[in-house]
């Protein structure tokens, strides 16, 4: 194939200068220059295996990304319900695909006595997203029950690879090799009641609907918690709560999130980014770390 033409035997959707902004939780975003959704993790493989274009982004949910205006190059690859297998090996073990949204993982293991699985109620995305970043809640975090992670590389060759493989740190995977991607976990939790499972899931899920700005386009926290801090005190000390750059506004509800009040663009809110670092670097005098991928050109 060539680069503007998709392999013969694909099974998915294919398009060209696809409009990004409906596949992130901040409608925003500018077009890819491919985009394919793939139609099981075969299909992604050959995929990969007969495309000759050099550049590949994944995307889940697009609840952690901010994408430019300019839109992003190459092919994007949208897994979110597309790499949907969520089956039991194991009577305490999952195998998990990429494209699973954590609730619908958070319900499974709700159903199975799952308890430690709790903490990921709530939380926006998939599990590709999650695995990639760390993602956690309530002082948890999903690698801690990660056994294994399938990845695929630029060929289309999948890999099975050991956690032992990566360095985890707080909101951070270390040692994915260039050029592959998660497109499957294989997570461990003890079973325990199921009863009180949903009962820690409701009130997870309570807590966050009280807390956070549920109801308008956000992308989650906008920043790491710093060490024994959190970011959305610091932002909220800071008097920047409310503070507005166009049609991106830090919450009036959650300092830590940035809302999208209309018709946002990403330029304001990366402004609006810079201007959060810059003021609480100035008067708390903490760096604060982005939380979110900036994906794309201006």
């Amino acid at each position: 194939m060539t680069n503007n033409i998709a392999p013969a035997n694909a099974r998915g959707i294919f398009h060209f200068d696809h409009p990004l902004a409906s596949y992130t939780s901040w409608r925003i975003g500018g077009v890819a220059q491919y985009f394919y959704q793939p139609a099981d993790l075969e299909d992604l493989g050959n995929f990969l295996q007969n495309w000759q274009g050099k550049l590949v982004t994944f995307l889940g949910a697009g609840s952690n990304v901010l994408i430019l205006g300019g839109g992003i190059d190459g092919v994007v690859i949208h897994l979110r319900d597309r790499l949907n297998v969520l089956e039991r090996v194991e009577e305490n073990a999952l195998r998990v695909e990429a494209g699973v949204l954590l609730t619908k993982l958070v319900q499974k293991c709700a159903d199975l006595g799952m308890v430690n699985a709790m903490f990921l109620a709530g939380i926006p995305g998939t599990l590709g997203g999650a695995l990639a970043m760390n993602a956690g809640a309530y002082g948890d975090s999903i690698w801690e029950y990660v056994d294994a992670v399938e990845t695929i590389d630029k060929h289309g060759k999948i890999h099975i690879r050991k956690r032992e493989e990566y360095k985890i740190g707080y909101r951070q995977v270390m040692g994915l090799k260039k050029n592959e991607w998660f497109v499957a976990g294989h997570l461990k939790f003890p079973l325990l009641d199921k009863n009180e499972a949903k009962e820690k899931m409701l009130t997870y899920l309570a807590k966050r609907r009280a807390n956070q700005p549920l109801d308008e386009p956000n992308c989650g926290s906008v920043f790491r918690n710093p060490k024994n801090d959190f970011a959305a005190r610091l932002i909220e000390v800071s008097g920047l709560k409310g503070a507005r750059i166009g049609d991106a506004e830090v919450s009036e509800k959650h300092a830590n999130f940035i809302v999208n009040k209309g018709h946002a663009k990403a330029f304001e809110v990366e402004a609006l980014i810079d201007l959060i670092k810059e003021r609480v670097f100035i008067l708390q005098g903490v760096d604060l770390v982005p939380e979110v991928r900036i994906l794309g050109k201006t």
